[in-house]
């Protein structure tokens, strides 16, 4: 463990990201009769782990103990697979096994499924970016049926398991105690929706919903939100890019609303929302746990984003704000002066590439120095090439009252570049009075010889360590 650069731990054995090699893996399972107490095992981002694993697990009987392990990224072979599976009865507390970021599992899934015993104490099973095919979906489905405690299912990012989703959706009944449920970029399809909906009314302890990136879903809202409604604990849902179509807002401005637990809600990159999001966006005001609202590219207008504005003013829990891409922003942002001056909650504001101009930039700092948005956090004003140099001074010069602020973003679009101007120093001179701020962002800035020297030279000059992304 020391030459490993770590410390030991009889309870947890943390070697992630430590360049094992083969040798290391064997040297590791020799230590397992040493730790009887041993619950958690992280072999994460560990490439030479692949094609190794048995020399581990024929020794996992030493630590019958163990409750999660960790295996993410690191190369699995059908072998490992395997030995893994042979494993399952020698670990009989085990709760985590996170399998991630392992392409060659898809295919091989049941070699591991068919081996776990009836009554596994399994409550987290991650298996994202893992290649998965529609018969491994079918594998999945069946161990649904042994796995009655499972909390957290994370299947994301496996493109061609939205085949096998129905057969999947029929066995979550037997999960009755499902928190947390990840089907991001499945390739659901809109029969998929529909076997999902019907699942949820046995998913009464649901916590969080991801369905987002399943573009061949929209829809299939129209048809496939009956038991959505019923999701009372429903505190997170992801619906961004799911190509959500007119007539689905209908039904959504309809639900969601319903969901009285919910603290975020993403309807980012559908664009369709702009067209037809008044009722939507003007009932959020019936859900005041609201934390975070991401409704970036969406395609408002100023009816839409109005709605939203008088909505918020309904939110005094509201944590994060991501309005990016919606250029009806620009110029009305005094729309939400109201809602902004009544979340004093709100940590994080993206703006990005919204038209801004600099009479928007002008009432950020108003608010500011009146005493609001005093938890600001993060602000993101990148891509809004509207702003006037005279803008970007004014801004500058109340930057120094963002006392919490830790990330600021204000690069320009990819295609520009223009001359810092008189700006930069009122810059300078505000980042002194920032102590939290760590990483600024000024992308397509062109700095001057001399003002590049000044950048260089402040961190050491303040004794301090802001990474300037230039």
């Amino acid at each position: 463990m020391q030459k490993l650069g770590k410390k030991p731990n009889s309870k947890n054995l943390d070697l992630n990201n430590c360049a094992l090699s083969a040798a290391d893996v064997t040297d590791l399972a020799s230590l397992l009769p040493f730790l009887p107490e041993l619950e958690e095992i992280s072999l994460s981002w560990n490439g030479c782990v692949g094609g190794t694993l048995k020399a581990l697990t024929i020794h996992l009987h030493h630590v019958n103990l163990l409750k999660v392990l960790r295996l993410n990224n690191c190369r699995l072979t059908a072998e490992d697979v395997t030995s893994l599976g042979e494993a399952f009865e020698l670990v009989p507390q085990l709760e985590e096994l996170d399998l991630s970021w392992n392409s060659n599992i898809g295919g091989k899934l049941s070699l591991l499924t068919k081996k776990l015993q009836k009554g596994c104490k399994i409550k987290l099973l991650k298996i994202t970016d893992c290649n998965l095919t529609a018969k491994d979906g079918e594998s999945l489905a069946e161990i649904l049926n042994v796995i009655p405690n499972l909390e957290v299912l994370d299947l994301s990012i496996n493109k061609h398991i939205g085949c096998s989703m129905k057969v999947i959706a029929q066995d979550l009944k037997n999960v009755p105690g499902l928190k947390e449920l990840n089907l991001h970029m499945c390739g659901l399809k809109q029969d998929s929706l529909q076997g999902l909906d019907t699942a949820l009314q046995h998913l009464a302890e649901l916590r969080k919903l991801d369905i987002s990136c399943n573009k061949e879903i929209g829809g299939g809202f129209k048809d496939s939100t009956a038991h959505l409604a019923s999701l009372k604990n429903l505190e997170v849902l992801d619906l961004h890019q799911c190509c959500v179509t007119e007539e689905d807002m209908t039904v959504l401005s309809q639900v969601i609303p319903l969901l009285s637990s919910l603290q975020e809600l993403n309807l980012s990159s559908n664009k369709n929302i702009g067209v037809s999001s008044d009722p939507l966006l003007g009932r959020l005001r019936f859900l005041p746990k609201l934390k975070s609202v991401a409704i970036s590219n969406c395609g408002l207008g100023e009816e839409s984003f109005s709605s939203l504005a008088e909505a918020a003013l309904h939110l005094p829990e509201l944590e994060i704000l991501d309005l990016s891409w919606n250029k009806c922003v620009g110029g009305n942002l005094k729309l939400l002066l109201g809602a902004l001056k009544l979340a004093t909650e709100i940590q994080v504001l993206r703006l990005s590439s919204c038209n801004l101009v600099a009479e928007d930039l002008a009432l950020l700092t108003l608010l500011t120095q009146d005493g609001h948005l005093a938890r600001l956090r993060k602000l993101d004003l990148s891509y809004n090439n509207n702003i006037s140099d005279e803008g970007w001074v004014v801004f500058c010069q109340g930057l120094a009252v963002f006392k919490e602020l830790s990330e600021l973003d204000v690069s320009l679009r990819p295609s520009s570049c223009r001359d810092c101007g008189t700006w930069f120093s009122e810059l300078l001179a505000a980042l002194t009075k920032l102590p939290a701020l760590a990483e600024l962002g000024m992308q397509r800035w062109v700095l001057s010889e001399s003002q590049r020297k000044r950048l260089e030279s402040f961190n050491q000059d303040n004794k301090r360590n802001i990474r300037f992304d230039c």
